[in-house]
């Protein structure tokens, strides 16, 4: 079983999480989800969702929610510094933050650490993983831009929710997809949410 960090933040864009986690779910990946407060705000506002507090309970519920195996998702309380995702030694080497923040955008890229979403993605850039950032902002103000651009620099893939619409999208759902689609490509992930660019239908 491959494995993988999944981290959400305060930042709009709740669907491409829960979808995200879904796919790596049914592509058997073990997940470690790690949300800040804000986050959490966010899956309430946009929908409807109250995650547990206790790690273990949240745990337990993604995994009846997404159908996983035993184990296959852990969440991580935003101080649990004895969890793997906080060792170099331990850590998955892929980590994506879906959705992502300005803050913490700025937090990764000046090595803040001062939560273990922090820290779990300071240590991807620096034992040389796969980072993926999904951030949700408009307009980026050149702060924003400087941080972004540092991070690109480092290796860290900046892929913002600007989905596409040449696919023809048809619902919400589609548009969720399309971003999604374009995560799980660059994490090397087989799917068939979208249309492939000169085909005519879904390809895997």
């Amino acid at each position: 079983m491959k494995r993988i960090t999944l981290a959400l933040t305060g930042a709009s864009g709740a669907p491409y999480a829960l979808r995200l986690l879904q796919c790596l779910v049914q592509a058997d990946y073990q997940v470690f989800v790690l949300a800040s407060s804000a986050a959490r705000v966010v899956l309430k506002t946009e929908q409807g969702i109250d995650w547990p507090v206790s790690p273990k309970a949240l745990s337990e519920q993604l995994c009846r929610e997404f159908g996983a195996k035993e184990g296959q998702i852990v969440a991580c309380g935003k101080e649990e510094w004895f969890s793997p995702v906080a060792s170099g030694s331990a850590a998955p080497k892929q980590m994506v933050v879906c959705p992502c923040s300005m803050g913490t955008v700025s937090a990764i890229a000046h090595g803040a650490s001062d939560s273990l979403l922090e820290r779990a993605a300071d240590v991807v850039i620096k034992e040389r993983g796969q980072l993926i950032l999904v951030p949700r902002e408009t307009p980026f103000s050149a702060i924003h831009l400087e941080n972004m651009l540092s991070l690109a620099r480092l290796g860290v893939t900046i892929m913002p929710a600007a989905p596409g619409f040449y696919h023809e999208p048809k619902s919400i759902e589609d548009l969720v997809d399309f971003m999604v689609a374009r995560i799980l490509d660059h994490l090397g992930v087989d799917h068939g949410l979208t249309a492939r660019w000169g085909y005519a239908g879904p390809q895997a």
